[in-house]
């Protein structure tokens, strides 16, 4: 694994600040997943570029950019499902 450098970072920080709500499409974790469709909020982003989650269902497994599949949605969104 490469970590990102500062710039990776500080850009990752920009996209997903602390609170942003997020719903996970896919998660390819073989032992223990979060389910598909599951969403919660970005807690912070480590200087590893995992991105901390607090899960509606309690749980706080992180999410990496490019391999887990997520989206970004707006609390208007979130108020429809």
């Amino acid at each position: 694994m490469q970590f990102p450098n500062e710039k990776q970072l500080r850009s990752l920080r920009e996209r997903y600040p602390a609170g942003t709500r997020i719903r996970l499409n896919h998660m390819d974790d073989p032992y223990a997943p979060v389910p598909s469709g599951m969403t919660g909020s970005v807690s912070d982003i480590d200087d590893a570029g995992n991105i901390h989650m607090k899960w509606d269902n309690g749980r706080t497994l992180s999410l990496i950019e490019g391999v887990d599949d997520f989206t970004v949605i707006a609390n208007s969104e979130e108020a429809e499902k």
